[in-house]
């Protein structure tokens, strides 16, 4: 149940400041009025703490609230009026305390509201116009100036780029791109001004989505949050009986109240939710979203983990591998023209080529007469020569014969994977093997995921077994799932599932089954805000593995501190029962001790924030 923070400060207020009065005039000698305030500091937040008991219970929750509201009914009946507003300010200061710890650690994720941009500047024939993100279609070119934050995804047109992507990435050192590079929404320009094409508008931009998940995971109740709850029903019995044995050895109720005050873990139960949030927080400032304290429990305990390989091991997008030219043709010179037509194109495979062309030279000037074939290839002049790039067949048919075409066509049929043949004029000239990188934060990231307790590290995909072995060379993978559908991955996951808690990690629509099937699904990078992403309980903000290791190691750290903070605190708290029910503690004392164990076990949780003093 979320309460107002206004509530919670008032009633905290007015329970200590009832405390107050009631030991001052205890103290000059006005018993009845010392007693009038105590009643009524512990009533009003009674009646608050029963409305909260209530609410649980016709939700099928029972937690150790109740044994905070026992403890104030029995003190108010048998007269400890200064126990129970003890109690109550135990109580009322917790909660608050708890709405503070929250608010503090969510600070990471609701940051990225505050940062929506509202304006674009928009290219509109020669002239420039400020419109507003909504009014952005894909393909609009759009002027980014220094200090404008990026309005959607889309791709660098032109000019030197530097951003600073620390909000959604963690990395505080700026972030050079070139002329081709994906840029996306909700990033810093820190740099001079550049042109950039739309790729998306604002409602299927990257930052937009995330922006949605945030909201999503603020609404959603941790299923965690409260711990120490899982065992409130066995403390309770176990507290029922102690107070009646008490009760049986002496007759005296005032060991009953003992039991019951001592059992009243009040701070204890806003222990865990600083320690979860807190997790929750962190990740998000290293760039993982984390969408409840469940998906993060599930990561402390996972020791079996799973990748999808195409976008996740793999970049998932081609790039150039080689490239074949005829002799009699300068490759520099052909890599630029073919480039510059490619660049009209929004096929990947042309955009990987203009971006290859791109770093070795300027482009030409916009290609003229442009034609494109899906899935074909595309033609256009550039410096009045016809140049064609496409597939090989396409190609071919677009340019007469010649010895090195026949050449090229023998490399085509022995090569495998992707590959584009390209055409000037009358002739083909030139031939460019691509392929799926393998991304270079993948060796490191695996070595740092095995020592951070992974005992199975697997390999998804529906490639040839031959590819995805030279994928997985060096990257200490304990077993490969070569040829999996959709449909088989889920089956992998679910037989994985009988042995460990289980993490996947994908990046596509069709990892969204296996994504949902396992204790853990992590939707990768900004492609992971699709259908792959709803499904996930994590996503990866930006598209690299670097930050799994470290958010694996804060689940596994927030959880151990939740956990310390359950058990030292429930423990301790028995032996004070004890104690209490052989007549060792007074309700008075049982109350000041609780309190003294309750404060260890907040300091304990406030590790999780990571708070210097405290670590």
């Amino acid at each position: 149940m979320v309460h107002s923070r206004r509530v919670e400060i008032l009633l905290f207020a007015f329970s200590l400041a009832a405390l107050l009065l009631g030991g001052i005039f205890a103290v000059v000698d006005y018993p009845h009025f010392a007693a009038y305030f105590w009643l009524i500091g512990t009533v009003s937040v009674l009646v608050w703490l029963i409305i909260i008991v209530l609410t649980a219970i016709t939700k099928g929750v029972v937690g150790l609230d109740i044994i905070a509201a026992f403890s104030m009914m029995g003190a108010i009946f048998l007269g400890e009026l200064l126990t129970g507003n003890i109690i109550a300010v135990m109580f009322a200061g917790g909660q608050l305390l708890e709405a503070i710890a929250q608010s503090r650690a969510r600070q990471e994720m609701t940051a990225l509201l505050a940062r929506s941009p509202r304006i674009a500047t928009r290219y509109e024939g020669e002239s420039l116009v400020s419109v507003q993100i909504e009014d952005i279609r894909v393909s609009d070119h759009l002027l980014i100036r220094p200090g404008d934050i990026v309005p959607v995804d889309g791709i660098v047109a032109r000019g030197a780029v530097l951003l600073d992507e620390s909000v959604m990435t963690g990395e505080s050192l700026p972030v050079t791109h070139q002329i081709g590079d994906r840029l996306y929404s909700g990033v810093s320009n820190i740099g001079g001004a550049f042109d950039m094409v739309a790729v998306t508008d604002a409602a299927g931009s990257t930052f937009s989505a995330i922006i949605r998940m945030v909201s999503a995971a603020e609404q959603q109740k941790a299923p965690m949050a409260r711990l120490a709850d899982r065992y409130a029903l066995g403390l309770f019995a176990f507290t029922a009986a102690l107070a009646s044995l008490a009760w049986l050895l002496s007759g005296d109720p005032l060991r009953v109240l003992a039991v019951f005050v001592v059992a009243t873990p009040c701070p204890l139960i806003v222990a865990v939710p600083v320690a979860i949030v807190s997790g929750l927080s962190r990740c998000a400032k290293i760039g993982v979203l984390v969408k409840n304290g469940g998906a993060l429990e599930a990561m402390a305990t996972a020791k079996s983990l799973l990748f999808d390989k195409t976008g996740t091991i793999t970049i998932g997008e081609p790039s150039v591998l080689q490239v074949f030219v005829d002799p009699d043709c300068n490759e520099t010179e052909l890599i630029r023209l073919a480039g510059t037509v490619a660049q009209a194109s929004s096929h990947s495979v042309s955009k990987a080529l203009a971006k290859y062309a791109s770093k070795s030279s300027p482009l030409f000037n916009r290609p003229s007469h442009v034609v494109e074939a899906p899935g074909e290839g595309i033609s256009g002049e550039v410096s009045s020569r016809h140049i064609y790039f496409g597939t090989f067949e396409f190609v071919a048919n677009h340019v007469g014969s010649s010895e090195w075409a026949e050449h090229a066509r023998s490399i085509v049929v022995k090569q495998e994977g992707l590959i584009a043949a390209i055409g000037i004029e009358d002739r083909l000239v030139g031939l460019v093997i691509f392929h799926d990188s393998i991304r270079p934060e993948a060796a490191g990231v695996m070595r740092a995921l095995r020592q951070g307790g992974f005992r199975r590290i697997g390999l998804l995909t529906g490639d040839r077994r031959q590819v995805a072995e030279a994928v997985a060379d060096g990257l200490f993978f304990d077993h490969i799932e070569a040829g999996a559908t959709p449909a088989g991955k889920v089956n992998i996951v679910l037989q994985e599932k009988k042995l460990a808690v289980v993490a996947m990690v994908g990046d596509g629509v069709n990892d969204a089954p296996a994504l949902a099937a396992a204790n853990v699904g992590i939707a990768l990078g900004a492609k992971g805000v699709g259908a792959s992403a709803e499904a996930a309980d994590v996503v990866v903000l930006i598209d690299r593995l670097d930050p799994l290791p470290d958010a694996f190691q804060i689940s596994q750290r927030s959880f151990r501190i939740a956990k310390q903070s359950v058990f030292a605190g429930i423990g301790l708290s028995a032996i004070g029962m004890v104690a209490a029910a052989f007549g060792y503690l007074r309700p008075i004392e049982g109350a000041v001790l609780q309190e003294v164990i309750d404060v260890a076990t907040i300091l304990n949780a406030l590790r999780a924030l990571d708070i210097k003093f405290l670590s």
